[in-house]
């Protein structure tokens, strides 16, 4: 039986730490959902966030600010060009040289996309089209896994692909569907600019042979960690696993995987503050390489649900000291006294100081009596954005402090993908930067109004 206990917080009252305002970064019509976020460990103030669009064709938003998110250069990319036809799941990092690296999916084929950006996320070039092992006889067909690819692709699928930075590379792992395999692939890194060619696909040992909606991290030491859940459909739990690839770009590969969490949140889990797209327990990871008392630790958060089909939903937390060999117990991190929903969480740990950093979507706040968290007079179907942090590596994190300013309505979308999959986080240099969708419209710039359209939002929540 997993430990539900709340962590107790001792370390810092969630007032240490300054949220400031609620950003509206893409300020564009229609939805914008399925976030990502990085900043440049070399320009702290260089932050960038992208959304895919579920409402068109092709394409994604990206924002660059410069300032700290104080003014943001806004566009749409991937329509066609250099980058393709981008569908969705891109995700972003960093690497300690300034490189900022993407991985994405497209319309037009199952392959996954890489591209980099040596100015700050102003310009993106393509670099590596890595093609998804193929099983013998398979074939995937155009609708073999909607919750991911848009288009009309034929053959073998990529899911949601997930990258990560280190000191010497940058890796890359996904999810070959129809066979539902992990694989990963990775490539050397010396300076900004210079990096080798990615390494053909290499398999991730997965329990029952396979695996999806996984999250990857590069350790201090070059080693590489998989995580990942086995049910891919389906609303009756999962379980989670971990693989870790010790010597990364050296010749060990990975290692057996490694029991990490029994989850009972599935691979399409409806909830009612997410009631078309579903959540997925959705792992995610995160190294400590600051060189400081805890470098070297991982830490993993993932979605538990406190009884099957009840929507009470939580966020869990763990840590391991010894790549994923042995794990603390997992305990919650949402201190909120309500059945209601938390979800899609994200991790990072700040490099600068060892600090780190969770945000996820939460519907404590709506308990259908009209207030402040509730917008249609339903329990449990609204979400805001809430964080805490952590100074001592994980051992005591903060209270619990509502990031978003407004409360959002995923069904007031009209589109079905409602938040998306996932979202992310950033942290560098004592400020943490979050990424959520948003239709509160409480900066009062979104040009679809109020409980409408989804647009990406972040806030700069300075941790002293």
């Amino acid at each position: 039986m997993l430990a539900l206990a709340v962590l107790v917080t001792t370390a810092l009252p969630a007032t240490a730490a300054t949220v400031g305002p609620s950003i509206d970064v893409s300020v564009m019509p229609g939805n914008e959902a399925e976030n990502a976020v990085a900043v440049n460990p070399t320009n702290p103030l260089n932050v960038v966030a992208m959304s895919t669009l579920p409402d068109v064709p092709s394409g994604l938003f990206e924002g660059v600010s410069f300032d700290g998110g104080q003014t943001w250069t806004r566009s749409v990319i991937g329509t066609g060009g250099d980058l393709g036809e981008i569908c969705c799941d891109e995700q972003l990092t960093f690497d300690p040289y300034g490189n900022l690296w993407m991985t994405y999916l497209l319309n037009t084929n199952g392959d996954i996309l890489i591209a980099l950006s040596t100015d700050g996320g102003l310009t993106l070039d393509k670099v590596a089209e890595i093609v998804p092992t193929k099983p013998t006889g398979s074939k995937a067909p155009s609708n073999a896994h909607p919750k991911r690819l848009r288009g009309s692709t034929k053959g073998v699928l990529g899911d949601q692909p997930s990258i990560s930075a280190g000191p010497d590379g940058v890796w890359v792992s996904w999810t070959s569907f129809p066979s539902t395999v992990v694989e990963a692939s990775g490539a050397a890194v010396s300076g900004l600019g210079l990096h080798g060619s990615f390494s053909a696909p290499e398999a991730v040992p997965t329990a029952n042979g396979k695996g999806d909606f996984g999250d990857t991290v590069v350790g201090p030491d070059g080693q590489v960690m998989v995580t990942y859940q086995d049910q891919t459909n389906g609303q009756g739990g999962s379980r989670i696993y971990t693989a870790v690839d010790p010597d990364g770009l050296g010749g060990t590969g990975f290692g057996n995987p490694r029991f990490l969490a029994r989850s009972r949140v599935g691979g399409f889990d409806y909830i009612a503050a997410q009631p078309d797209r579903s959540v997925d327990a959705e792992a995610n990871l995160a190294f400590d390489r600051s060189g400081g008392l805890h470098d070297g630790r991982i830490y993993a958060i993932w979605t538990q649900e406190v009884k099957n089909e009840s929507d009470d939903t939580d966020i869990m937390f763990q840590s391991s000291d010894d790549n994923g060999a042995t794990w603390t117990p997992a305990v919650r991190l949402n201190d909120d006294a309500t059945k209601n929903s938390q979800f899609n969480p994200a991790i990072a740990v700040d490099q600068a100081t060892g600090f780190v950093g969770v945000g996820w979507y939460d519907a404590r706040n709506d308990l259908g009596n009209g207030g402040p968290g509730d917008t249609d007079g339903v329990r449990n179907d609204d979400a805001q954005f809430w964080a805490t942090f952590s100074t001592d590596g994980g051992a005591t994190f903060a209270s619990n402090f509502q990031v978003s300013q407004g409360a959002s309505n995923a069904a007031d979308t009209e589109s079905g993908f409602d938040y998306g999959d996932y979202t992310h986080a950033a942290f560098q240099s004592n400020t943490f930067y979050p990424a959520w969708s948003d239709n509160s419209n409480s900066t009062g710039d979104n040009p679809d109004g109020t409980l409408h359209q989804l647009d990406l939002y972040t806030a700069k929540i300075s941790v002293p």
